[in-house]
């Protein structure tokens, strides 16, 4: 059913993939399918945001998430596992929609707090996920 699982996950997150991960990997199991685990670090396009940053920032920033992305899938993907790790830039939920057509995956797998305040008026990442992929979306809340 699945041969291609994309997990998403937070870096900045306290315990980052804690409810997401064990699903994604209880399918990859389930189904023999590769695992794809994403992280998006938000761009620093906006003239407003980058003018407080030094040259070059952005793309320490990149490189430690990339080790950071790296060091969680060492640690957390079983070693019979077939997974690998990318890095996107740019805004999160419209880089997992992209990212995941690129790819070509299955199901996209997805931690998401509990909705608060203003989350029912905007509507957090995952919720915008799910209302503008063609792909199916799976929502483990945190």
């Amino acid at each position: 059913m699945y041969s291609h699982v994309l997990l998403t996950v937070d870096l900045t997150a306290e315990k980052p993939g804690r409810k997401a991960l064990p699903v994604a990997l209880k399918l990859c199991e389930a189904f023999e399918a590769k695992l794809t685990i994403l992280n998006v670090v938000p761009s620093f396009e906006s003239p407003t945001v980058s003018q407080y940053f030094p040259a070059g920032s952005e793309a320490k920033i990149i490189d430690a998430a990339r080790a950071e992305l790296e060091k969680f899938a060492e640690s957390n993907v079983p070693k019979g596992q077939t997974s690998e790790t990318h890095i996107a830039l740019g805004t999160i939920y419209d880089e997992i929609i992209k990212f995941a057509n690129r790819a070509d995956v299955d199901l996209i797998v997805m931690g998401a707090h509990t909705p608060r305040g203003a989350d029912y008026l905007l509507g957090p990442n995952a919720a915008r996920v799910v209302r503008h992929s063609g792909k199916s979306v799976m929502v483990a809340r945190d």
